[in-house]
């Protein structure tokens, strides 16, 4: 994964985000896979502990405005609308970390949460919402 680097909007890392010598690279927005709505996942986990809070949508304005304002933005699909973490809860998103995936199509957003993350008041919008499933590993031996 490259992550993104102290100046605001370039990446670093092996993930081919940086420009060649001399070259000014760039912005992250503009150099991200969009799926056909225009939007981009990103998975949200709480700093320190690596709990998974959230998934939610990003376009590339929300994408420029959580890496340059320190407070996560998404695209509401159904309002149609941005939207910042806590503005109406309390429950603020400080971005403490940003990553990219290897396809460069989808984003890791490391955070220190106030509050509970979901809208529900639960911690994660997974806690408790465990689904029956087949569990595996490696075999014996």
């Amino acid at each position: 994964m490259s992550t993104v680097g102290s100046t605001a909007g370039e990446v670093a890392g092996a993930g081919g985000f940086a420009a060649g010598a001399g070259a000014a690279p760039l912005p992250v927005e503009d150099q991200l896979k969009y799926n056909a709505d225009g939007l981009i996942p990103a998975i949200v986990q709480r700093q320190g502990s690596g709990e998974v809070l959230m998934l939610g949508n990003l376009d590339r304005e929300a994408v420029h405005r959580t890496l340059t304002t320190g407070r996560v933005w998404y695209w509401s699909r159904s309002r149609q609308e941005y939207w910042r973490k806590g503005d109406t809860s309390g429950h603020v998103q400080y971005v403490k970390a940003v990553a990219v995936d290897c396809d460069a199509d989808t984003l890791l957003v490391t955070v220190d949460q106030v509050g509970p993350a979901c809208h529900t008041g639960t911690s994660s919008c997974f806690t408790g919402r465990a689904v029956p499933a087949a569990l595996g590993g490696p075999p014996a031996g």
